[in-house]
């Protein structure tokens, strides 16, 4: 099983506060070779580089007003747990029947919006709910981070500090385009954002104002949450007339190299394999539609035949589990 898949599927699953490890938030651990004496003279190179991407002075003071080196950040970046979960146990978390029993309901209640914003993004409006249920439980776990200072942290901290460091310029971007104030900035200790959890380079490039009101608000907006999900799907090259996949039963004897996101074969040729539909009947017969066979757990556990939406949601989480849940509870929404 690969670990990074299932931390990183359970980081961007709404799970994260549930399964992290006991760590003793608002201690001052001592990290090994790490000297935080330079951070505010580092913050100053940091206001230097966003001024010359067209940030103002008043910008950069609010967002940096308060902003101090957080050690919760880095304890929860370092004590990230050695998770073992298998698929199984992860999809019985992440699509609980309580999970979807609230997709269903907020589904009815959002029909007109999701409607809307699906027919203009050419998005089908289950995986619009699927997203925003599994990302952030349909807004009710956004984080309560300060997102500069969290991304400063981490920027600071070292590890993987130019890919944080361009995450802070591109948030101090967003303060100065006035959608949001530094202090209702917010999200988790890794930088994501709202009830959708983009980074601001996401937002930056996928974040809409669906509702007209002149901000891109993916913190209190519903409409500009449904429509930024189906706006970055879109831009990833969803297909409206397609769904992402099924669950398949594999042959005794199936070459196991053919279980790769990187083989793509037609229905039919799956179909001459030897795979079937769980029940056992024949695979749907669609002209010209490719797919390609994964295996969350690699070796065991359930398989399934994939098609190019679900590449579309690999693209906002590289985790097979995380694509997976998002599939099946779009599927279960839609049951109901």
């Amino acid at each position: 099983m690969n670990r990074r898949r299932v931390l990183r599927a359970l980081a961007g699953g709404g799970l994260a506060l549930a399964v992290a490890p006991a760590v003793m938030l608002g201690s001052r651990p001592a990290f090994a070779g790490l000297d935080i004496t330079q951070f505010n003279a580092w913050i100053q190179g940091v206001r230097e580089e966003a001024a010359t991407r067209g940030v103002s002075s008043a910008t950069l003071d609010e967002a940096f007003k308060g902003v101090a080196f957080n050690y919760d950040v880095i304890a929860l970046d370092q004590k990230q747990p050695e998770s073992t979960i298998t698929f199984v146990d992860y999809l019985a978390r992440v699509v609980n029947d309580k999970r979807v029993a609230a997709g269903r309901d907020l589904y009815r209640q959002n029909l007109a919006l999701l409607t809307r914003i699906g027919t203009l993004y050419g998005v089908q409006p289950r995986f619009i709910v699927a997203l925003w249920g599994i990302e952030s439980n349909f807004g009710a776990q956004q984080g309560d981070y300060r997102i500069v200072e969290a991304l400063a942290t981490l920027a600071y901290e070292g590890r993987r500090a130019e890919f944080f460091r361009k995450e802070l310029i591109n948030a101090l971007e967003i303060l100065e385009h006035h959608d949001v104030s530094a202090g209702n900035m917010l999200g988790s200790w890794a930088g994501a954002m709202g009830q959708c959890q983009f980074m601001p380079s996401s937002y930056l490039r996928f974040a809409v104002d669906a509702d007209g009101d002149g901000k891109r608000d993916i913190w209190n907006s519903t409409a500009d949450v449904f429509g930024s999900i189906a706006n970055y799907l879109a831009g990833n090259d969803w297909k409206p007339d397609q769904t992402w996949g099924r669950e398949v039963k594999l042959p005794a004897h199936l070459d196991s190299n053919l279980i790769s996101l990187d083989i793509q074969k037609p229905l039919e040729e799956w179909k001459k394999l030897g795979l079937r539909r769980v029940d056992g009947g024949d695979l749907p017969v669609v002209h010209k539609l490719d797919a390609s066979l994964v295996r969350p757990d690699d070796t065991t556990g359930p398989a399934y035949l994939v098609y190019g939406n679900y590449k579309a949601i690999m693209k906002w989480n590289r985790s097979t589990y995380f694509a997976t849940a998002v599939g099946t509870l779009a599927d279960r929404i839609e049951q109901g």
